[in-house]
């Protein structure tokens, strides 16, 4: 396309956010902000070493906007032909990770192609997510056993990002299904009995004896809920039986010992201050001493002198927290629930079912991610390695957010129009 067009239809589409109370400026000058910020943060981190991750976040930042732009004004039923092809491409990359990918930090997480290293589990988030509504679209939710399909299509991706190993990606999947599963129409009592799976396996591993109250219970909850009552008892039995017993195994033979205590020390900290704890210790005091209003851009100490490993991907609102403070931290989570609350609008006011499921899947993968590394950085959760979105330095993974973002936009144009028409 010749440069002057895409130049026109870009000014075209800023127009028509102008005229529409602002929402779409929302939704483009958050992350460009959060962009702009970051790359100064993470310039910040690496002050003493000659280093470009800020020039580089910021120019995949333009690329990025420059591809959520052209997305935009692309109709998403005109993708459905590549829904397919692109999922299981995706699944062909996930699988090659496991056979010739690129390792760091422990894990094998990403393909090297023409000297860019490319994270499949990324881009795994956003065609999964299209796939799913494209099932759910049609959906009925008369039997438990009309789950297999979405089951199947999230178990899949799910399986090859954990056993990468790669845990924060891989409970991404789960949180995308399980709102996604409950926009469609799916009885919460069902949503119940999916994420009780997950305290199941946290009883299994941590006061066994509850299981023996809880499993019960569940049951009780299934044959209350569920078709085929006395069959929907046994199987929750069953099935949460087999969790509580295969639990334990996981734990000993196929979690890695860091994954354990990234799952742990955020409890105490202080049981390995040298080891699994060093990070969380040194995130929170980094962000305490920031205190009201911060040490200022370029000025953070702990910031300075690289107390925090990897602090310019999964740890940045710790620099963040250092260098702007309370009040700059707070800002840059008002930004986010503000863009957040505007995906939820537009995934209520689409068009189809199938656009406002692609819209709320991809509110889902944002805010779980916001969520859960917020709560890591200040210690409040686990250390899951999943990225902060659009600030974390990571070239994949701020393509993916920029291009499901732009799927976003796109939405937002067609159900304003839609709505003007009706």
């Amino acid at each position: 396309m010749p440069l002057n067009k895409t130049v026109k239809r870009c000014k075209r589409f800023f127009l028509l956010s102008s005229r529409s109370k602002g929402f779409e400026w929302t939704l483009c000058f958050v992350p460009l902000g959060l962009v702009f910020l970051s790359g100064l943060l993470i310039a910040s981190t690496q002050r003493q070493v000659n280093y470009a991750d800020w020039y580089q976040h910021w120019f995949t930042g333009l690329i990025g906007i420059i591809l959520a732009l052209f997305i935009a004004h692309i109709p998403l039923e005109r993708i459905r032909f590549f829904i397919i092809p692109g999922y299981f491409l995706t699944v062909l990359s996930l699988i090659a990770v496991r056979f010739i990918g690129t390792s760091a930090l422990g894990a094998q997480r990403w393909l090297s192609i023409g000297g860019l290293n490319i994270q499949p589990s990324e881009i795994a988030k956003i065609t999964t997510i299209v796939v799913l509504a494209a099932l759910l679209e049609r959906q009925k939710f008369d039997t438990p056993l009309n789950l297999w399909k979405p089951l199947v299509v999230i178990l899949v991706p799910f399986s090859l990002v954990f056993f990468q190993p790669d845990l924060g990606s891989s409970l991404v999947f789960g949180a995308i299904l399980f709102i996604m599963l409950y926009w469609a129409g799916m009885p919460l009592e069902w949503g119940i009995l999916i994420v009780s799976s997950l305290l199941t396996a946290m009883f299994a591993g941590t006061i066994s004896w509850v299981l023996f109250l809880w499993i019960p219970f569940l049951g009780f909850l299934a044959y209350r809920s569920l078709p085929y009552k006395k069959i929907s008892f046994l199987m929750s039995i069953f099935l949460h039986s087999l969790i509580s017993f295969f639990t334990p195994w996981l734990w000993m033979y196929v979690l890695k010992d860091y994954q354990k205590d990234r799952l742990t020390l955020f409890l105490d900290p202080s049981k390995d201050p040298l080891g699994g704890g060093y990070h969380l210790i040194q995130s929170t005091i980094g962000i305490g001493s920031g205190r009201l209003f911060g040490t200022g851009i370029f000025q953070g100490q702990l910031t300075k002198l690289s107390f925090i490993p990897e602090q310019h991907t999964d740890f940045i609102f710790s620099a963040l927290g250092e260098e702007t403070g309370f009040f700059g931290s707070l800002c840059v989570i008002i930004a986010l629930f503000f863009f957040i609350l505007r995906l939820i609008h537009i995934a209520r006011d689409a068009h189809s079912d199938f656009e406002s499921l692609v819209v709320i899947g991809i509110g889902t993968m944002f805010m779980f991610q916001v969520i859960v590394n917020i709560f890591m950085t200040i210690g409040l959760g686990p250390i899951t390695g999943i990225p902060l979105p659009f600030m974390s330095y990571g070239r994949t993974a701020l393509l993916v957010n920029f291009a499901s973002l732009g799927l976003c936009l796109s939405v937002a144009r067609r159900g304003r129009s839609f709505n003007r028409n009706w």
